[in-house]
């Protein structure tokens, strides 16, 4: 009978996981990215309460957030090829539904997942902002779109770093699940090579010891920038315009 447990065995297969970091790493980037993007226009239509589409997206987000993620994917990976080729036969057109890089299905279903939840968050830290600023804003000739971009995200930023870092760190993990979709990432290629040596458990630890110290970077850097984006205590308070006496 061999060994029950190799301690070897799993410090020695970390280094051929860590050839997929690469490919998770740049997964989770992409996804998040695109995630603030569509997170930052659900929660404007839920702040403006624009008709019909701020019922559409209250929709949106809770089937999104009260589905699994792996339901989601499969759903993208079966459905992204059924809607090309619905596309191909009522236009005509000739898109390559075998064509279709499997990472841009776990893409798309990870992005969309996170945007659900980034939404929220987002809106929350938009709402945060002092009004009297939005309002100082808008009466030195500013409309809404330009107080978003010079005071209401730089301050939204802030309050909404330890969530969303919390988030990213989520979906860092939850690219392991990216393996229904045929993406070859870092939990995809443990099993690979848990099915050679039919060691799994010492590849899921392997596995366990690269997402944990991942993790533990993270903390540490989102830590890092809370400290320096924080505003002091002991700061002096925005001059409010509505305070100024026009002489």
């Amino acid at each position: 009978m061999g060994k029950l447990f190799d301690g070897k065995l799993v410090f020695t297969q970390i280094p051929l996981l860590l050839k997929y970091l690469p490919v998770t790493m740049e997964l989770a980037v992409t996804a998040m990215i695109a995630s603030l993007i569509l997170g930052l226009l659900l929660a404007l239509v839920k702040i403006k309460k624009v008709p019909v589409l701020k019922q559409l997206v209250s929709i949106y987000i809770s089937v999104i957030r009260g589905t699994p993620i792996l339901v989601q994917l499969y759903v993208t990976y079966f459905g992204i090829p059924m809607l090309l080729k619905y596309i191909n036969f009522k236009c005509g057109t000739n898109y390559n539904v075998n064509g279709v890089a499997p990472i841009v299905y776990a893409f798309v279903a990870l992005a969309l997942n996170e945007s659900a939840f980034n939404a929220e968050i987002i809106r929350a830290s938009l709402e945060s902002v002092d009004k009297g600023q939005v309002e100082a804003a808008s009466a030195l000739g500013m409309n809404y779109f330009q107080a978003l971009i010079r005071i209401i995200l730089p301050e939204a930023t802030v309050v909404a770093l330890p969530s969303l870092g919390n988030a990213f760190i989520g979906l860092i993990k939850g690219t392991s699940l990216a393996f229904v979709c045929s993406v070859v990432e870092m939990t995809a290629e443990g099993k690979i090579l848990a099915g050679r040596n039919y060691r799994y458990f010492e590849v899921y630890i392997s596995l366990a010891i690269i997402y944990w110290v991942i993790t533990f970077v993270l903390e540490r850097v989102i830590s890092y920038l809370e400290k320096k984006l924080r505003i002091p205590e002991d700061a002096p308070a925005l001059l409010d315009i509505r305070d100024t006496e026009v002489e």
